[in-house]
C-alpha cells in the first residue's frame, strides 16, 4: 500500500512540476503576443457630407416634378380644346353638306 502511495506522491510532484512549466510557457506565449501586437489605433471619425447638396437636389427635383405636372396639365387642356374644335368643325361641315344636298 505504501508503495502505491509513494507512486501517487511522485506522480503528483511530477504533475505539479509540469503544471508550473506549462503555466510559465503559457505566460511567456501571452507576453510574446502582447509585445508583437501593435497598440490599437483610434477609429477615425467619418467625414460628414454637406447637407446643402442634398437639400438643393431635393428642391430641384420638386421643381422639376412640378414643371412636368404643369406641362402634362397644359397638354391635357390643349388636347381637350383641339377635340372641341374638331367636333365643332365636323358639325358645321355636316350641316353644310345637308344644306347642299337639299339645294340640289
Amino acid at each position: 500500500m505504501s508503495d502505491a502511495l509513494q507512486k501517487a506522491e511522485d506522480a503528483v510532484r511530477e504533475a505539479a512540476a509540469n503544471t508550473v512549466d506549462v503555466a510559465q510557457i503559457v505566460a511567456a506565449v501571452v507576453a510574446a503576443q502582447q509585445v508583437q501586437q501593435p497598440p490599437p489605433q483610434p477609429t477615425p471619425i467619418p467625414a460628414r457630407r454637406p447637407v446643402g447638396l442634398y437639400v438643393a437636389a431635393g428642391i430641384g427635383g420638386a421643381v422639376a416634378l412640378t414643371a412636368l405636372a404643369m406641362a402634362a396639365a397644359l397638354l391635357a387642356v390643349a388636347v381637350a380644346v383641339g377635340a372641341v374644335c374638331a367636333t365643332a368643325c365636323l358639325l358645321v361641315l355636316k350641316s353644310m353638306l345637308a344644306d347642299f344636298q337639299k339645294g340640289k
